[in-house]
C-alpha cells in the first residue's frame, strides 16, 4: 500500500512540473549534489563547490544550474562553481541577454546592469550562458548579476570564451566536468565602477577544471588570466590547480579522496 501511493505521488510531481515547466531535478535533488562518478568515491557531494578562505565575506546562493559565494563588500563573487554534462549542453533555449539583479539580494543592495554602463568593461559571465541552454530557468539565471564581473571586452570574448568552449568540449565526449571560477583582487589601489554600487574590478581571473572521474582518469588544470586583452594559447595561461589555491587561499574539489586530490592539482594543461 505504501509502496502504491509513493508511486502516485511521484507520479503526481512529475505531471506537476511538466505543466507548470519545472525542472523535475529541483524538485527531487539540489544542483550541488549531482556528483555522477563511478571510478573514484568521495567522502562528500559537490565536487564542484570550493571551500572559501577564512574570514572571506560571502552569501552562498544556489542557482538551478551553479551557485555562487557573493561578496557583498566587492560587490562581485568570490567564485562561481558549476558542472557540465553532453544533456545539459543540448539547446533549447537561445541567450536572452536579459542581464537583471539577482532577485536574492534586497532590491536597493543588488548590483544593475546600469553600474557597469560607461565603464569600459564588459559584464564578463563567471557561468557562461551557453553552459545553460538546456532549461529557459538556468538561462535566465545566468544573466543574473552575482554571476557577473567586470572584463576585458577582449578577454571576454578571447580566451576566456576559449577555455569555455574548451570545457564544453571536454563534457561533450561524455564525461562530467567540474568548474570553478572568478576574480583576482590586489590588495593595494583598487579600482572600482558604479554610480549607484561600488563594484571592484579584478586585476585577473581564475579557473579550475576536474573531469575524466568516470574513465578512472581524472585531470584537473588551473588558469589565470589577467583582465586585459590576450591572443596567446591556453597553455600560456596554464596553472596547477595547487597554485590557484595558493593564489585564492581555496580548497578546490575537497571531496575527492586525498591522494586523487594531491596527484592531480599538481598537473598543468598541456595540449
Amino acid at each position: 500500500m505504501k509502496k502504491k501511493l509513493l508511486s502516485t505521488l511521484v507520479v503526481i510531481i512529475v505531471g506537476l512540473c511538466y505543466y507548470f515547466d519545472l525542472p523535475i531535478a529541483d524538485i527531487i535533488s539540489s544542483n550541488v549534489n549531482k556528483v555522477p562518478h563511478k571510478a573514484y568515491t568521495t567522502t562528500a557531494t559537490g565536487i564542484e563547490i570550493p571551500i572559501t578562505a577564512k574570514g572571506t565575506p560571502e552569501q552562498i546562493l544556489r542557482k538551478t544550474n551553479y551557485t555562487v559565494s557573493f561578496n557583498a563588500k566587492t560587490n562581485i563573487p568570490n567564485w562561481v562553481a558549476w558542472s557540465i554534462t553532453a544533456d545539459e549542453l543540448i539547446e533549447r533555449e537561445s541567450r536572452s541577454n536579459n542581464f537583471q539583479p539577482d532577485p536574492e539580494l534586497p532590491a536597493d543592495l543588488a548590483v544593475t546592469t546600469e553600474d557597469y554602463t560607461g565603464s569600459g568593461y564588459d559584464r564578463g559571465h563567471m557561468c557562461p550562458a551557453a553552459d545553460n541552454r538546456y532549461h529557459w530557468r538556468a538561462m535566465d539565471e545566468s544573466f543574473y548579476m552575482t554571476n557577473m564581473c567586470p572584463q576585458n571586452h577582449n578577454l571576454n570574448a578571447g580566451v576566456w570564451s576559449t577555455l569555455e568552449q574548451q570545457c564544453r568540449r571536454w563534457a561533450e565526449t561524455g564525461t562530467t566536468v567540474y568548474v570553478a571560477c572568478g576574480p583576482l583582487l590586489k590588495r593595494t589601489n583598487p579600482q572600482y565602477i558604479g554610480d549607484k554600487h561600488q563594484v571592484r574590478v579584478p586585476e585577473a581571473f581564475f579557473k579550475v577544471v576536474l573531469f575524466g572521474l568516470e574513465s578512472g582518469s581524472p585531470q584537473a588544470y588551473g588558469f589565470v588570466f589577467e583582465n586585459k586583452a590576450g591572443k596567446k594559447p591556453l597553455t600560456y595561461y596554464a596553472r596547477t590547480v595547487d597554485d590557484i589555491e595558493a593564489l585564492t587561499g581555496y580548497d578546490f574539489f575537497a571531496p575527492l579522496d586525498d591522494t586523487l586530490e594531491q596527484q592531480i592539482e599538481a598537473t598543468k594543461f598541456e595540449l
